[in-house]
């Protein structure tokens, strides 16, 4: 079986996810910290939920599947096929009201990711990608006040940039790279593009690979932050890995550009000294 077959099932998991989420957005609802008095962290009611109706399909469908989801954790990510989950990407938007964040979700084959899709309800839109090509599927906008009512799709590709100073750069918050020489490593790149944009969240690394951002330059991200937009970012012609060229799928230090002119002068600006 391939990456391709799982697509619809991924779309199942996209809208019972979303089912859940939606009556939350932009709701009274309650929140949590888990940080426990460090960095605020928070989670909440439509995060633990969209992961438990996500893993309860999984199983019904796929038992001998793994799961790793970012609210319970890893559950036989030793098999062959695991599935990464994250209920809501950008928990700080949702509760927020800004319509940033995504459902994150990742296919990993022997230890690779093969497909991913990053899922927003609100503005119904799906970035999906295998490697190889990315596509969005979304409401295609109608003429005049009549809502949208047909669904579109079509191939994304990454956007060509010769150089840090034509560039657009974006990170959720240069406050979150915490390390002091990370964040100067950041600030050496930031003082050399064309625009910075900051708040992003998962949608950042969809605009890359839809061509409307040029490189995005993160910290501290887990496996369940990368694994399911490698895929898309790839599959439109773009390029990921950690700051030093690793694998992003183990997270930590990543940057992630639509021209890998611009990726590899952003690595050397990031590593200088």
């Amino acid at each position: 079986m391939t990456a391709v077959d799982f697509a619809a099932f991924v779309e199942r998991l996209a809208q019972v996810s979303g089912e859940v989420i939606l009556p939350f957005f932009r709701s009274a609802i309650g929140v949590e910290d888990k940080s426990r008095g460090a960095i605020f962290d928070p989670v909440t009611e439509a995060d633990r939920g969209a992961e438990a109706a996500m893993r309860r399909l999984i199983a019904q469908t796929f038992p001998a599947h793994g799961v790793i989801g970012e609210e319970y954790g890893r559950d036989r990510p030793e098999a062959e096929y695991v599935w990464v989950l994250d209920p809501i990407d950008g928990t700080k938007s949702f509760i927020s009201g800004l319509p940033t964040w995504g459902t994150l979700i990742g296919l990993i084959h022997r230890g690779r990711p093969v497909y991913g899709m990053m899922a927003q309800p609100f503005t119904r839109e799906r970035f999906y990608g295998d490697g190889k090509r990315a596509k969005l599927r979304t409401l295609a906008p109608s003429r005049g006040e009549a809502p949208p009512a047909e669904w579109a799709t079509r191939a994304l590709h990454a956007r060509s940039c010769a150089s840090l100073r034509e560039a657009t750069l974006t990170t959720t918050s240069p406050s979150l790279i915490a390390e002091d020489a990370d964040r100067a490593a950041y600030l050496r790149v930031e003082s050399a593009v064309r625009l910075i944009r900051y708040g992003g969240d998962c949608y950042a690394y969809c605009a890359l690979a839809a061509g409307f951002i040029d490189l995005v330059i993160e910290t501290n991200l887990k496996p369940h932050d990368v694994i399911p937009l490698t895929p898309i970012i790839e599959g439109a012609g773009g390029v990921i890995s950690t700051w030093e060229g690793g694998d992003a799928a183990k997270g930590g230090r990543i940057i992630a550009a639509g021209d890998r002119r611009v990726y590899e002068e952003a690595r050397r600006l990031l590593l200088q000294g």
